[in-house]
């Protein structure tokens, strides 16, 4: 029963997850055109290219002319991944990130269950190289400027569980708060397929576990 669990997720699962690394150089996913849909609050569904906007809730689609639609007026859109073919699929969802009032930002929905369901939010970080020299004859030593080294697709994570939206910190231990009732086979999913607490794709295939153990 077990082994035939873990077949399903991952065919299930390997799909959904898609490779977010196969763009050119520079061109990251929210920064490229899509084919996909957008949800309005309105009922009605704009289809065309789309383009999203992760750190200002907003949402672009491409026909004839160029419309932007701002969280608050769409219940979710969809675009497919042009490296796998596969369908990514954003909701707005009312959170408050600061403790202040909540209001709707768009999630990536990974998985979903009746238990738990697994949101991510994308976002481009930038590491940094340290260019100053120190040590310098007749000269304060000093840090100096700092040079872009490179750039790279990241996520936060986020479960969706008890009617709430909850960031997960990355932390293995928070993880398993998260999955109560079956950290023996969920640890034991884990080393068999040698999956890490803090990585995408093996966070989903953790969480789709999870939800097909909570069927049975």
């Amino acid at each position: 029963m077990k082994e035939s669990i873990t077949r399903a997720v991952f065919t299930l699962a390997l799909v959904a997850v898609g490779s977010l690394s196969l763009f050119a150089q520079n061109q990251f996913p929210s920064q490229i055109w899509h084919k996909g849909s957008i949800y309005g609050l309105d009922g009605q569904t704009y289809e065309g290219l789309v383009k999203y906007d992760l750190e200002n809730n907003l949402v672009q689609l491409k026909t004839e002319t160029i419309s932007i639609f701002p969280a608050s007026n769409v219940s979710h859109f969809e675009i497919h991944n042009e490296s796998n073919d596969g369908l990514r699929s954003f909701y707005s969802l009312p959170y408050s990130p600061n403790g202040d009032s909540q209001t709707p930002i768009f999630f990536e929905v990974l998985t979903e269950g009746y238990d738990i369901t697994l949101l991510c939010r994308e976002y481009i970080e930038t590491d940094y190289k340290d260019t100053g020299t120190k040590g310098v004859v007749g000269a304060i030593p000093s840090n100096g400027p700092k040079t872009i080294r490179s750039n790279r697709v990241a996520f936060n994570y986020y479960f969706f569980k008890d009617n709430e939206i909850q960031k997960y910190s990355l932390k293995k231990k928070d993880l398993f708060a998260f999955l109560p009732g079956y950290e023996e086979e969920v640890n034991q999913f884990m080393r068999k397929n040698g999956l890490e607490h803090d990585k995408r794709a093996d966070l989903l295939l953790i969480a789709s576990y999870y939800n097909e153990l909570n069927k049975n």
